[in-house]
């Protein structure tokens, strides 16, 4: 089963992300407090799954859930093999596309 391992935000672009442990997710606009976060951003919430991180701390990297300034980090699903325009359903009220 899928599910949510960080959230995670920073107030600036370009930079590592903090877990925040919880966040506020507003349509058309993403990750409250976010700095991608926008109407004009094409990409308003990033994800990357765990698998991916614990590939990179096997490569030797030091890295950890916000490292790859993802807002959701997830475990148990292949994102990568999803298509465009796919929907995900994040707890009870969020769906993701």
């Amino acid at each position: 089963m899928a599910k949510v391992i960080a959230v995670c935000s920073s107030k600036t672009k370009g930079v590592r992300k903090d877990d925040i442990k919880k966040g506020v997710i507003k349509t058309e606009y993403g990750l409250e407090g976010d700095a991608h976060a926008d109407s004009g951003w094409h990409r308003q919430v990033s994800l990357l799954a765990m698998e991916s991180i614990e590939r990179a701390r096997k490569m030797g990297m030091d890295v950890k859930p916000g490292d790859f300034a993802e807002n959701i980090t997830t475990e148990g699903i292949e994102l990568f093999t999803l298509p465009i325009g796919t929907r995900l359903e994040v707890g009870k009220e969020i769906i993701l596309r």
